[in-house]
């Protein structure tokens, strides 16, 4: 019986068998079929695979080497000259290398650049110096007219005109609104001081205004002055004149001078200032060539050359404008050519140089209040508020009651330089907010101009000067009709790459000050992500800041609350005892049927909400935007708050008013009675000016070995350019 042959041997006996010359049938590489069930990817899933950290690792790598060779060379040296032991060198510390002697690290500190800039003054100096050197952030360029001969010459704070062109009485020249708002500010200071015991005498007001009004000047010779000022002294010829002057040399420019100049403030608000600018890069370029010229006249580093060698610390805001960091951060690598860059926002920098881990910072500075909660040497995000005012609106508002009580130099214009001078000069000396002083004053001043005789005025003042700093409280008082002119004029806001949204940051306290002054027929909701409402019937208040949003701090008592409240009663039932059912012809309406509108798209409710938030000026009271912070940031949490409400440090050229800290922390206690022990505002330790407490904790931050991680340099740059931010950035960018 013959087997059954197989199907190789039947196709052999019929000459179909295949033969193989072991060739591929093509010359491109076959690749395997990718196992489903368990496929794995290492990319950017480990720190070498990623420039940055791997550049990080190689450095932190090679000073390890160093401090070992070092160690060994020092222990080769002892054991050569026959010393017992050798110097201990900490390898865990800063990563190898030792940083115990206070002279390795004033040698470090002085190749490091500590820049603060502010809507009014700038900041800098090598970390290694124990004060910065602080001169106006401003640029004076020849112009064809000077700022107070623009607009017809209309002067600041604005006067209102009488049909023939007169200004009107003093009592009605900034119009009704004000002189009530100032009238009932004025009985209430009266009747809080009665209830205090003092002394309030029923015509104090009349004698102020009486002996203003009839106290003539005194005229003094210039060469009698011994106080006389130094103007900048321009050429002969104005075809040799400088183009621009910047820091105090500009501020000192007499206004007749020719040519003339004009004074340019780059940053307003701790926004850019585009109502000022016609373009971008001239925008830019002044603040490239204020910073530039105070590197090289304060800090005596006159060749750009040098500054490779240089490292740079720069301070921003804790809400900031994301093209606003990363075209400084273009103009530090690029043009200036700084080895390294590191950017620290200003809380953080406020309590590293209070020597604080957990502290509620509040920034008054010029024109801008800013409020951040600062937990183990990190701001908390949400609890970030920006508030736009500070202390010029103060400022302002001081000569306003002024003129207001007959000030006898009625002829004062704060776009002129030498009376915002002297405005400033008079609010540093006479504005107080201790009750106890309040009485009828009487003081004198010396107006300087350039090519004039000094006069001397006598004036007489009363609550003024407590009533101008009480705008911290009751903003109202102040002018916010011109603060959001010009904004995004030149400069749109950061959108994100991959979807478009906008991705300026943005914290919940301030989406909850947006909400409470957005119109009610088109509130924002920061929970639905921008989301409008519509509120038929109900009219929108005005925008510019003239109404109290009291209603956030009923909000603020409902959260502060860890314990809610139970109901006495049950919840009733309803009236037909069953669920509402829809009508007959009545069905749930379907996206995009029967002619209704699709769903909105999230983008573009982002950026309407953007767009909404750019039109709304950000105004509350400092106390309410206090606790709104704290709120935000303590989460209920009633030990955080408590840490908070302990822990506030006011800092900023704003706060020096004499008996701020007090009367803030009277506000606080009266607003929260249930941590009344708690609360204490105090001013920064050591006795440090709260001026350039944030510029010195930037000079701390810039000598630690520790944040080397936070510094941006040339070639990261040069791959990466702006992406970097995303993993140098100690907070999330």
């Amino acid at each position: 019986m013959v087997g059954k042959k197989s199907g190789k041997a039947l196709l052999r006996e019929e000459g179909l068998e295949r033969t193989d010359n072991q060739l591929n049938l093509t010359a491109w590489p076959q690749v395997s079929m990718i196992n489903q069930k368990n496929y794995y990817t290492e990319y950017l899933k480990r720190d070498d695979q990623i420039l940055p950290l791997r550049l990080q690792n190689e450095e932190n790598r090679s000073m390890m080497t160093k401090a070992a060779k070092d160690r060994d060379r020092a222990l080769a040296h002892s054991n050569k000259n026959g010393l017992s032991g050798a110097p201990d060198t900490d390898m865990a510390e800063g990563n190898g290398v030792d940083d115990g002697s206070e002279a390795n690290q004033e040698a470090q500190g002085a190749k490091v650049i500590i820049i603060h800039p502010g809507s009014q003054n700038l900041r800098i100096g090598l970390a290694s110096d124990a004060l910065p050197k602080s001169l106006p952030m401003v640029l004076a360029r020849q112009w064809k007219e000077n700022e107070a001969e623009q607009d017809g010459g209309e002067p600041r704070p604005k006067r209102l005109k009488t049909d023939d062109g007169e200004e009107e009485a003093p009592d009605e020249m900034f119009g009704e609104e004000f002189a009530a708002e100032f009238t009932a500010m004025s009985a209430d200071l009266k009747t809080r001081m009665r209830l205090n015991k003092r002394r309030v005498l029923p015509n104090s007001k009349e004698l102020v205004v009486n002996y203003n009004r009839r106290t003539p000047p005194e005229t003094i010779s210039e060469h009698n002055d011994p106080m006389r000022i130094d103007w900048t002294e321009l050429p002969a010829d104005s075809r040799t004149a400088p183009k621009y002057f910047t820091g105090h040399a500009a501020m000192r420019i007499p206004d007749s001078s020719k040519p003339r100049y004009k004074l340019f403030w780059p940053l307003q608000r701790g926004w850019y200032n585009e109502e000022a600018y016609s373009s971008n890069r001239h925008m830019h370029e002044d603040i490239s060539t204020i910073i530039e010229d105070a590197i090289k006249t304060q800090l005596n580093i006159p060749r750009k050359k040098d500054w490779v060698n240089y490292e740079c610390v720069y301070i921003i805001p804790d809400l900031y404008d994301r093209s606003y960091v990363t075209s400084v951060l273009e103009m530090l690598l690029r043009e200036f050519g700084f080895s390294r860059v590191c950017f620290v926002q200003e809380s953080l920098a406020a309590t590293f140089g209070a020597g604080y881990s957990t502290a509620c910072i509040v920034d008054t500075g010029a024109q801008k209040t800013s409020i951040c909660c600062v937990d183990e040497g990190m701001c908390i995000e949400n609890s970030r508020v920006n508030v736009k005012y500070g202390g010029a609106d103060v400022t302002e508002t001081f000569i306003k009651m002024m003129l207001f009580d007959n000030f006898p130099y009625a002829d004062i214009n704060l776009k002129r330089r030498h009376d915002f001078l002297l405005a400033e000069e008079l609010k540093q000396k006479f504005c107080t907010m201790n009750e106890a002083e309040i009485s009828v004053q009487l003081y004198d001043f010396h107006v300087r101009v350039a090519g004039q005789d000094t006069r001397k005025y006598a004036f007489k003042t009363y609550d003024e000067v407590l009533l101008a700093p009480m705008g911290f409280f009751q903003p109202s008082i102040f002018d916010n009709s011109r603060k959001l002119l010009g904004r995004r004029k030149l400069v749109d806001r950061s959108y994100d790459i991959y979807d478009g949204s906008p991705n300026d940051p943005i914290s919940e306290a301030q989406q909850s000050i947006f909400a409470t002054l957005a119109p009610t027929s088109d509130a924002v909701d920061p929970r639905a992500g921008g989301h409008s409402k519509s509120i038929e019937g109900t009219p929108a208040p005005p925008l510019n800041g003239k109404h109290q949003p009291y209603s956030l701090l009923n909000r603020l008592n409902e959260k502060l609350e860890t314990t809610p409240r139970s109901s006495v009663a049950g919840s009733p039932a309803p009236e037909d005892g069953g669920t509402p059912q829809p009508g007959p012809g009545h069905s749930s309406p379907v996206p995009g049927a029967n002619g209704l509108a699709p769903p909105p798209n999230p983008i573009d409710e982002k950026i309407a909400a953007a767009e909404q938030r750019d039109k709304i000026l950000p105004i509350l009271p400092l106390d309410a935007a206090i606790l709104l912070s704290i709120t935000q940031a303590a989460q209920s949490d009633e030990r955080k708050t408590r840490d908070f409400l302990g822990g506030i440090m006011v800092v900023g050229g704003g706060s020096q008013t004499p008996g701020f800290y007090g009367f803030l922390e009277e506000r606080l206690r009266a607003l929260r009675p249930a941590f009344t022990k708690e609360i204490m505002v105090g001013s920064p330790p050591r006795e440090l000016d709260p001026q350039v407490v944030v510029w010195k904790g930037g000079s701390v931050f810039g000598k630690l070995k520790q944040t080397n991680d936070s510094w941006i340099g040339q070639m990261e740059y040069d791959r990466l350019g702006n992406r970097l931010l995303a993993y140098k950035c100690m907070w999330a960018w």
